[in-house]
């Protein structure tokens, strides 16, 4: 079957206490449970070592959506933290047993190898062709400037059948011009035609 998979762990994990890292996992681990609601389709998520992970989608087109999803989760529980992501899409198996460590494919590997590309500055890239790397490219470096305030707006405003602005706003506890001026200034008008048009392609093949 076709899936996209992301591979990524946490920046800087080396600094981090245990108890930090723990939190930032059970961040992903919880963002990545809803993201596993999104679709129909299975998705599987699983701790890789101490600070890796990897998720695998099966609704491929929702890779971008997802990447972001995990980055505000993270970033609005503490602004210092991150992850680098790599995402591929390809063939791949999911495992009956729900044990994501025990997948195979073409697109586990082409997630797992890129990962090591990514350095430095850059926090996420994908795998399959230059276009694609670009538009993630693009949306890591807005992504990597959100506040606390832009990530918790981000984080309610992504999934694909989002609550309208007054109710994140009742959700958040804020005014809707708050939740409108955050999702403003995190770049969501964008992203949000960004995510869009990535996600009106025929992922299919």
């Amino acid at each position: 079957m076709k899936l996209t998979v992301l591979t990524g762990d946490i920046v800087g994990s080396t600094k981090l206490t245990e108890a930090v890292l723990d939190e930032a996992m059970a961040a992903l681990a919880g963002a990545a449970s809803f993201v596993s609601g999104w679709d129909e389709r299975p998705a599987l998520f699983g701790r890789r070592g101490g600070d890796g992970w990897q998720l695998a989608l099966g609704a491929p087109h929702y890779g971008l959506r997802a990447a972001l999803y995990l980055q505000a989760n993270l970033r609005k529980l503490d602004k210092s933290l991150s992850t680098r992501i790599a995402l591929a899409s390809g063939a791949g198996d999911l495992p009956k047993d729900g044990d994501i460590n025990s997948a195979h494919g073409v697109a586990f590997v082409a997630s797992g190898r890129f990962l090591d590309s990514i350095s430095g500055h850059i926090r996420m890239g994908h795998a399959e062709n230059a276009l694609f790397d670009a538009v993630t490219a693009l949306a890591d470096q807005i992504a990597q400037g959100w506040t606390q305030a832009q990530a918790r707006s981000m984080a309610e405003i992504l999934p694909p059948n989002a609550p309208n602005r007054a109710e994140i706003a009742t959700q958040l506890g804020i005014s809707r011009p708050a939740v409108n001026q955050a999702l403003w200034s995190a770049g969501y008008p964008g992203l949000e035609r960004a995510i869009a048009q990535w996600e009106s392609l025929d992922w299919s093949e």
